[in-house]
């Protein structure tokens, strides 16, 4: 079965993420070598902080998450569809 990602998404294959892992690591071990700790942050940002910050064509490149349709059942009350 062949799947294909989301637009604009790819998948990583192993010998990649092998190669990508050993480049994380390096860099890991060196910031920790000069006392960085490791931080994350969240994957996913609110669609306020972004939008018409990077103009028409940053908003373009964003991926919006629908919550629960409500986006969609927006517009199709509104006849936008």
């Amino acid at each position: 079965m062949k799947t294909n990602p989301a637009r604009g998404m790819r998948d990583f294959l192993p010998d990649q993420v092998r190669k990508r892992d050993y480049v994380i690591g390096v860099i890991r071990t060196v910031y920790e070598k000069y006392g960085f700790e490791p931080l994350e942050t969240p994957a996913v940002e609110n669609l306020s902080t972004l939008t018409n910050k990077y103009g028409d064509e940053g908003d373009q490149l964003m991926f919006k998450i629908l919550k629960r349709g409500e986006k969609l059942k927006k517009k199709l009350e509104s006849g936008e569809i």
